[in-house]
């Protein structure tokens, strides 16, 4: 005798299936963000901007330097803007550097 276990999550697909097809299988799978956890967008801005400005900086680097101006923030929320700007990797923000300097055809410094 065969016995099949069936567990929630089928059940749960097959009534997204019929309800509106993969599309809706699509959606669930998909974690939204939580702005209430984000910063405030002008230290994110910052974030991004010290990124391009100085990208041999790490994220402690980074996070010690903002908080010499004034803007609190700790190296972990540094990465996330990072991750969610695509420059978490120094190759990554040295691109971003060399696409802002072709654009406003800015000199490198020997920071840079």
């Amino acid at each position: 005798m065969y016995l099949k276990l069936v567990s929630i999550w089928d059940i749960q697909e097959k009534a997204f299936i019929l309800k509106g097809g993969e599309a809706a299988l699509q959606e669930i799978s998909r974690k939204k963000p939580c702005p209430k956890n984000r910063v405030e967008e002008q230290i994110e801005a910052r974030a991004v901007a010290f990124a391009i400005e100085k990208p041999a900086y790490g994220q402690l680097r980074a996070s010690n330097e903002m908080k010499k101006q004034g803007m609190r923030i700790s190296p972990g929320g540094v990465r996330s803007i990072w991750l969610r700007h695509n420059l978490e990797t120094f190759k990554k923000r040295l691109k971003a550097l060399e696409a802002k300097a072709a654009q406003d055809h800015v000199i490198f410094t020997e920071d840079q």
